[in-house]
């Protein structure tokens, strides 16, 4: 009888009926049948609400925003990895990836960037801290005229947050392990994970990582003792929760282990060092350990070894030789960062250095590749730098990734001022891909269908993105006639055009915007788009004004392919920002200028200041954000409200700015598969090593039209230091010409706006 015919043969008649009925009936069979019915030799497994093994295949190419280097003064003994400038132009340079980790990490294992991460020698550890904490706050304090600004997590944030915690454990086990899946197929075959958790969630994450990394790749659970600053208060009727849990998995029986030492304590040294010899050295008595007759023969010549009187030796250690007292699983020498600490960011969930250093060094070397797909403010990237190892790091938090570089400049800084090496890093994201993925037709289709399907999911989108920005479609309740061909809505009595999708609004959209408007009499338009030129305001919006055109340029969010924040109303458009730059010639030398940041301006408002304030208690105070200005807003006892400007000069606005003085000179190259289409796009299987070798598939170099910004010069405000120059250094050109200077700013939302300037040098 076959086996699957004697298992149902063990089965009573009363439960081969119940099994029938249930079958006829298409309802879910009692789980006790899965293991009575099919093999599976998996004793426990964790089992939640939705689970499936399918992992995200989509393979998206990188957008390199930003290449950062802080130029070294001598670099003739470098070969040509260095250019005249002294900027890194080929080895590895780290990655700061902004997105959302899933699709980065499907696009890193099966994407061109793998076979660079081969090359550097496979990706050796990962350390996560991924958002466990099911009350986490992702709001941020932001310094801003002596007092605090409360910063509200952005709507992509938010999404995350519910996608992460939205059905409870359920969904956080959903996305950790779909993520756990993907790092695993990513990590080199002698890596390994940390993963750092608390109590909320570690039960669950040990079943999973066992799950996907197998039980025999654990070896730790590492118990954190948090120190104070915070420390452990005391609740009732329970202990205090003073630790988190760090699990460390490899990815299999090969992994890099550096034991870990601390100092001795005094209590230490005298319970372990008992014995003095005769020139009073104090010394110890270890086990001879795995030592070979020949090594345990030369130490006897030394006089390094002891003989007990049962016949067995043992190594004599002296105290300053020993290493220092053996890290074990239990960490308490680690205090959490103080709030007044250099290291410290503002953010509540950071890890202080110290963790990170110890986890780098015991697993891995220097030279080696270590990531962290949840690198808040980047405590992991900061630490692999200063380590000498080359790292890639991600988040999905937009100010979270502009800390974490405005940290790894400092980082560099430093390293160069001891004349250390250090790497560049470079800032990616899949911003513009993202799209072109959600437009993506696929299947076998004829050049018509494809071009109809693809119609299609364009008019879908633009419908999509209309009722987020709370538009009406023509023919709607705005007594619009029906769609004309160009413009597709209006809200509040003003025409609504949504420019390309896949490509930045420029000047002749808008001049065809303009015309258009004449053509139909009206004078109120809203231009939205994804990208705008850059240089392209405010002079177009001042042509606009001169034809009696009322033009409004707007951001689409990256929130409006979350159809549900679309349904909630929740997402925001966001008006541009202006950027002013001057450049100042130098007299003495004619290919030596200056920039000045002149001019910021932007135009924000976080909710609605009247409910806010209606909710403010009597006696407190709140800053708020209001039509392109904080304000301080108080209430006192008799509920008499008070407002007081915080932003007073545009300059409070700017947290960041960088220069590059030759943007034109490095074009933005992708690698995409060979055979995809113009965009780039492919959804690929999961590739494994085999055998050491990667079998990817082969990738061509395309030019996407843009540029990358080098940053060759910044300035920007940090908690210890508030201060912000507005002129650059002097840059000196190497010939006469002209060139196109690019500024960027960031302001204190971590929002960033560039804008070029023109120059002729010579």
């Amino acid at each position: 009888m076959a086996k699957q015919d004697k298992k149902a043969y063990d089965l009573s008649e009363a439960e081969q009926r119940d099994l029938v009925t249930l079958l006829q009936q298409g309802k879910a069979l009692p789980e006790k049948y899965r293991f009575i019915l099919f093999e599976d030799k998996r004793e426990v497994e964790l089992v939640w609400n939705g689970k499936t093994r399918d992992v995200c295949m989509t393979v998206l190419p990188f957008q390199t925003l930003e290449h950062i280097d802080e130029p070294r003064a001598e670099t003739k003994t470098q070969g040509d990895l260095f250019d005249s400038r002294g900027r890194q132009q080929k080895g590895w340079a780290n990655k700061l990836i902004w997105g959302d980790n899933k699709l980065i990490l499907s696009s890193l294992k099966s994407g061109a960037l793998r076979r660079q991460i081969e090359d550097a020698g496979g990706l050796k550890l990962i350390y996560i801290d991924p958002p466990f904490d099911v009350g986490a706050d992702f709001s941020m304090d932001i310094e801003i005229g002596g007092e605090t600004f409360h910063k509200e997590p952005n709507l992509l944030e938010q999404i995350a947050y519910r996608d992460t915690w939205g059905r409870g454990a359920d969904s956080f086990i959903s996305m950790i392990y779909e993520r756990l899946i993907l790092m695993r197929d990513l990590l080199a075959v002698d890596g390994s994970i940390y993963v750092h958790c608390d109590w909320r969630v570690n039960s669950f994450i040990r079943q999973v990582l066992d799950e996907v990394f197998g039980k025999s790749c654990y070896r730790n659970e590492i118990r954190w003792k948090r120190q104070p600053p915070r420390g452990a208060k005391a609740i009732a009727r329970q202990y205090a929760k003073s630790s988190d849990t760090i699990l460390y998995y490899s990815r299999g029986d090969q992994y890099c282990w550096n034991p870990q030492f601390k100092e001795y304590n005094r209590e230490y040294i005298k319970s372990k060092f008992v014995h003095r010899d005769r020139d009073g050295r104090i010394y110890r008595i270890d086990a001879i350990g795995d030592y070979s007759d020949k090594s345990i023969a030369e130490f006897r010549e030394r006089g390094r070894i002891y003989d007990y009187p049962s016949g067995k030796v043992g190594l004599i250690r002296y105290l300053d030789e020993a290493k220092g007292e053996a890290i074990t699983d239990i960490w308490i020498d680690v205090a959490e960062v103080n709030s007044q600490a250099i290291e410290g960011t503002g953010y509540a969930t950071q890890k202080p250095e110290r963790l990170l250093e110890r986890i780098i060094n015991a697993s891995s070397n220097p030279g080696d590749l270590i990531a962290d797909f949840f690198c808040g403010s980047g405590t992991t990237a900061a630490i692999a730098e200063k380590l000498g190892r080359k790292w890639i790091a991600t988040d999905l938090g937009k100010f979270g990734i502009h800390t974490t570089r405005k940290r790894l400049i400092g980082v560099q800084r430093v390293l160069k001022a001891a004349s250390k090496d250090f790497r560049a890093f470079e800032v990616l994201n899949l911003g513009r891909y993202e799209r072109q993925a959600y437009l993506n037709v696929g299947g076998r289709l004829t050049s018509a269908q494809k071009a109809q399907a693809l119609a299609q999911k364009e008019n879908e989108f633009r419908e999509l993105i209309l009722r987020a920005y709370k538009a009406t479609g023509f023919g709607g309740s705005e007594g619009l006639p029906a769609q004309d061909g160009f413009f597709h809505g209006a809200r509040n009595g003003r025409l609504v055009v949504i420019g390309p999708i896949n490509l930045p609004v420029g000047r002749l959209f808008v001049e065809e915007v303009i015309t258009e408007c004449r053509k139909r009499g009206a004078s109120r338009v809203d231009v939205l788009a994804f990208e705008f030129e850059m240089g392209l305001f405010p002079a177009v919006l001042e042509e606009a004004r001169s034809k009696g055109i009322d033009l409004a340029p707007k951001y689409i969010p990256a929130e409006v392919f979350d159809k549900r924040a679309v349904d909630k109303g929740q997402v925001v458009f966001h008006d541009i920002s202006f950027v002013e730059a001057t450049p100042r010639y130098e007299k003495k030398n004619k290919l030596a200028v200056r920039i000045e940041l002149t001019d910021f301006s932007v135009y924000y408002t976080q909710g609605t200041a009247e409910a806010a304030i209606a909710a403010m208690k009597e006696g407190k105070s709140e800053v708020m954000c209001e039509q392109g200005q904080l304000y301080k807003v108080s209430k006192n006892k008799d509920g008499i409200i008070t407002k007081e400007r915080l932003t007073k000069q545009w300059t409070d606005w700017v947290d960041y700015w960088a220069v590059d003085f030759d943007y034109m000179s490095r074009r933005e190259i992708i690698k995409v598969p060979v055979g995809t289409g113009h965009n780039g796009v492919a959804s690929l299987p999961g590739l494994e090593a085999q055998q050491g070798e990667m079998a990817l598939p082969q990738f061509e170099e395309r030019w996407t039209g843009g540029y990358i910004f080098e940053n060759e010069w910044q300035s920007f405000r940090t908690r210890q230091n508030r201060d912000l120059e507005l002129t650059t250094a002097l840059h000196t050109y190497d010939r006469p010409g002209r060139y196109t200077v690019a500024v960027k700013v960031i302001d204190i939302f971590g929002n960033d706006t560039m804008t070029l300037v023109p120059m002729n040098v010579g």
